[in-house]
């Protein structure tokens, strides 16, 4: 269990939550295009509830999704509500 100093070098973005728990999370930029944003939401004591991969494209759109952590479910792709992917 990482405490929150740790966490807190490690990510370069985090907001406080409701119920005294930490929403964390960075973007690493992709080899070719978009970037991945990976989430680690945690309770009041730091520890993990659930970690997340974020795929998107050039232009800001989330188009993946790769839960890891409770349940790790691969990779859901998203599809847009225009039918566009």
């Amino acid at each position: 269990m990482a405490t929150r100093k740790q966490n807190e070098s490690r990510y370069d973005n985090w907001v406080d939550l409701a119920d005294g728990g930490r929403r964390y999370w960075y973007d690493v930029a992709g080899k070719q295009r978009g970037f991945a944003r990976y989430i680690k939401i945690v309770d009041a004591d730091e520890n993990t509830l659930q970690f997340v991969q974020e795929i998107y494209n050039d232009d800001g759109k989330l188009i993946e999704i790769h839960q890891k952590y409770p349940l790790d479910t691969d990779h859901q792709k998203i599809n847009s509500a225009d039918g566009s992917d």
